[in-house]
């Protein structure tokens, strides 16, 4: 079975109060188990050592990282955690540098991941309802996907050699939660690919 490392980006906030992302993950790992699975969870707002996390990062198969919506991205204290942890392993645990080298300092650049074989999966909560994303008509994502929305997060997996696995997401979380159908939607999700 595969060692599964969750990340829950969920931060307990007044407005949203971070126990969807929070029950997400609880669902995720329950699952993941049951299934024979070795997952490790960090909840980011308790803290975290940066070698700890290095070494979750290389034992884990596969990370999966939850992550409420906030302003376009992940909230600040996941932005952190990127970027404390992944730059402190830029020494060949997760990547060698940039890939590039001296004798071709402008070609190659993001190829020195060393993470080849290692997936990766985005799990968010969104309160936009998911219309407003792949249709030109609507006015925010201008026809966009997720993806599209999240590609710098797609981008710094790559800078690692870690490959993606189909994004998971909730939609209109706020106003017209649909929780039930989530989790269903989150379990059939998790079974295509554990």
């Amino acid at each position: 079975m595969s060692n599964i490392l969750i990340i829950n980006a969920g931060l307990p906030h007044e407005f949203a109060g971070g126990t969807l992302n929070a029950s997400l993950v609880d669902f995720m790992q329950a699952n993941l188990k049951d299934k024979g699975h070795d997952v490790k969870t960090v909840v980011i707002h308790e803290g975290y050592d940066i070698e700890e996390q290095i070494s979750l990062h290389t034992w884990a198969d596969y990370v999966i990282l939850q992550s409420p919506v906030y302003w376009m991205g992940v909230p600040w204290s996941a932005k952190k955690y990127m970027d404390e942890v992944y730059t402190a392993a830029g020494n060949g645990q997760l990547y060698n540098d940039d890939g590039r080298s001296s004798a071709a300092p402008t070609e190659n650049y993001g190829t020195g991941g060393t993470s080849g074989g290692k997936k990766y999966m985005l799990s968010l909560t969104f309160n936009a309802p998911v219309e407003a994303f792949g249709r030109e008509e609507e006015y925010l994502f201008q026809g966009r996907s997720i993806d599209d929305l999240f590609y710098p997060v797609h981008m710094m997996y790559r800078f690692m050699d870690m490959h993606p696995l189909e994004t998971f997401s909730c939609h209109d979380v706020v106003k017209n939660p649909k929780i039930d159908e989530d989790f269903k939607k989150l379990e059939a999700h998790l079974g295509k690919y554990f």
